[in-house]
């Protein structure tokens, strides 16, 4: 099924640009990199978190942990949505204990997703703290959860979508918004 692309929220250089700027206040807000640890929640939020931590290693000069977060048996609805779930690995190579995590996924709506990642976190340890970093805020909230680093706000409506493409995935880099597919029963 084609989707309808209703516009282009950011092109490839936007993309650059927000993935520094999340890098830049990661540092601000953690007053450097020494504590820290990155962890991206598969799929798209990994290869985002890859990109954070490159622009970390390359501005402060120092090795950034990195680990990636698969949430698939944590999520409150893959029992309906998913009928054969695919699990894929998590690999989180380093204590997460008394450092500040930084989560990274690509689009918060619903937070749910984002609840299921702290789930899934706090199985590996306590943190000093979980910093949430996302891509794209859309709004829609269903949990109270907020993003503490956010690339860009898109206010949409329930029949709009937020598609993020990446280079690693889709052979592009944008953040499209797209008409969301009518369901069919």
């Amino acid at each position: 099924m084609k989707l309808k692309v209703k516009a282009t929220i950011i092109d490839e250089e936007g993309l650059q640009r927000t993935v520094a700027r999340l890098a830049m206040e990661i540092i601000e807000r953690n007053q450097g990199v020494d504590k820290i640890a990155i962890v991206g929640v598969r799929t798209r939020g990994a290869f985002i978190a890859e990109r954070i931590v490159a622009r970390l290693c390359e501005t402060e000069g120092k090795k950034v942990p990195l680990g990636i977060l698969d949430i698939t048996l944590y999520r409150d609805d893959f029992r309906n949505r998913l009928k054969q779930p695919i699990v894929q690995i998590t690999d989180i190579p380093f204590e997460i204990d008394n450092i500040n995590v930084i989560l990274v996924d690509d689009v918060l709506f619903t937070g749910r997703t984002s609840r299921a990642a702290l789930d899934a976190l706090m199985d590996f340890g306590r943190p000093a703290s979980i910093q949430l970093a996302v891509l794209v805020d859309r709004g829609h909230r269903e949990l109270p959860i907020h993003a503490d680093y956010v690339g860009k706000n898109i206010p949409t409506s329930i029949g709009e979508e937020v598609q993020v493409r990446l280079k690693e995935i889709d052979k592009e880099d944008c953040v499209l918004l797209v008409e969301a597919p009518k369901e069919t029963k």
